[in-house]
């Protein structure tokens, strides 16, 4: 299957198909095959997790020896411990703002 068709069945951004072809894993190939579909897919699931480029690439790069499961895991653990301090900084900010709504408000009942 070509870039386009893979980019339209599967619902793959050109863009993220294009990045996938430089980092060198289509080996001169111009067709998509089913391994080719699967590493795109790793790459689509790291991409919505907040993985960058050189993260996706490097996670990719161990998915593909074998015996790397250890440090995927450490990966997706530092990942996931990211995530959690952004969902409590972000937690913060809704609390300081419902402080300074509720001032507001409790002022505008005031009057």
């Amino acid at each position: 299957m070509t870039r386009e068709e893979a980019s339209r069945r599967y619902q793959i951004p050109l863009a993220l198909l294009r990045e996938y072809e430089s980092w060198g894993m289509q080996q001169g190939k111009t067709q998509y095959d089913n391994r080719d579909l699967e590493r795109l897919s790793l790459i689509t699931a790291l991409h919505d997790l907040g993985f960058n480029q050189e993260e996706t690439k490097e996670y990719l790069l161990l998915w593909e020896q074998e015996g790397t499961e250890s440090r995927r895991l450490e990966i997706l653990e530092a990942k996931r411990k990211s995530a959690l301090h952004e969902i409590h900084r972000r937690e913060e900010q809704l609390c300081r703002l419902d402080c300074m709504r509720h001032s507001l408000r409790k002022k505008q009942q005031e009057k």
